[in-house]
Formats: C-alpha cells, structure tokens, sequence
C-alpha cells in the first residue's frame, strides 16, 4: 500500500510540482492545501500518513501549523519545506512536532522514501 502524502502550500506551481514528484516516486497524493485551515481540515477528513509542509504559508506559518496538524493527525510524519529558508534545527522540529526539514531545491534528490517512513514503535 502507498504512502498517502498531503501537500501543503500556497504557491499552486510548487503543488503540482510536488504532487507529481511524489506520485513518481510511489506516493498517493490524497490532498493539497493552500493553508492551514484547509490543511488541517484534510488531514482530519483523510488522515495521511505523511504531510509535505511549507515553512512560509499566509497566516498561521508552517510550524505552527505543524504543531496543529501533529495535534490532527498525530500518527502523520510531518516534513517542512522552504525555497528560502536554511537548515532548520533539531529543536525547532521538536518544537512544532516536524519529523524533518528538506529543501524544496533539494526534494527531487533526496530520499523521500527515508523522509515519510515511520519509526518502529
């Protein structure tokens, strides 16, 4: 069964971009969202198991809606993106419940698989 991703982003370029990465590299987009309402309303409706979230959304940024859709759907991982942002550290992640950080310039090489896989309990 494929991993189920949502998409989280209000550049509606970067969705279709990253929807089509991800559904090369066996994902199921099940949904994408412009904002964190909206996301927050898919990921209680569909429950995905991963979510591809954008640092710089309008309104509520991507870490504190990070810390919302972790309280949505807490079995999802969560992975902040950002073309403009750097490195983001391990306790900021903690912080706002985020599993990882990738690049957007860097998400069609890195290991995506790696990135939504779930820890064993």
């Amino acid at each position: 069964m494929a991993t189920r991703i949502l998409i989280v982003d209000d550049d509606a370029s970067f969705l279709r971009v990253a929807a089509e990465l991800l559904a090369e590299r066996g994902f199921d987009v099940l949904g994408q969202a412009m904002d964190a309402a909206q996301a927050v309303a898919v990921a209680i409706r569909e429950r995905p198991d991963g979510i591809l979230l954008d640092i710089n959304l309008p309104g509520r940024d991507g870490f504190a809606t990070a810390t919302a859709l972790a309280g949505a759907c807490p079995s999802a991982r969560i992975v902040l993106t950002s073309a403009e942002a750097g490195p983001v550290a391990a306790e900021v992640l903690r912080g706002c419940r985020a599993d990882a950080f990738v690049p957007k310039q860097e998400l069609a090489t890195s290991d995506l698989a790696q990135l939504f896989r779930r820890s064993d309990p």
